[in-house]
């Protein structure tokens, strides 16, 4: 009995780590995007600041030094999205898993049943255990 139990224990691991998998994913990617948006955002906000500032002549100047400025001005945002200092994208991420929570419950959907979504359909062998795949 104590192999048979063993088994619908492994069985039942299984159906949990694509269901952990995909939620950590999701989460990943509202990491993600909540930090691109800061950094989007730290972006918009520099922009101004340099439209003033001429090129340097000692590095050649010119207009490749200008198109290349809005390239350094990104990394600037992605940078200081990194530090977190202005707390943008936490806020954003806590918006988007409120949004999330609140679809989830408007389709009656309760979190256990939005992670198991993810999982792999489990089918029934020939031995009458399921398998998921």
């Amino acid at each position: 009995m104590d192999a048979l139990s063993s088994i619908a224990d492994t069985s039942m691991a299984a159906n949990a780590v694509p269901a952990l998998s995909a939620k950590i994913n999701l989460n990943a990617n509202i990491d993600k995007s909540a930090q691109d948006f800061e950094a989007m955002f730290a972006t918009q906000m520099l922009q101004p600041m340099f439209e003033g500032v001429g090129v340097d002549p000692t590095f050649g100047g010119g207009h490749g030094e200008e198109v290349m400025k809005s390239f350094m001005l990104q990394e600037y945002g992605k940078i200081i999205a990194k530090t977190g200092k202005l707390g943008i994208a936490h806020q954003v991420k806590t918006e988007m898993l409120r949004i999330q929570e609140d679809e989830r419950k408007r389709n009656g959907i309760s979190t256990s049943r939005a992670a198991n979504a993810y999982a792999a359909p489990a089918t029934n062998t020939p031995g009458g255990s399921n398998v998921a795949h």
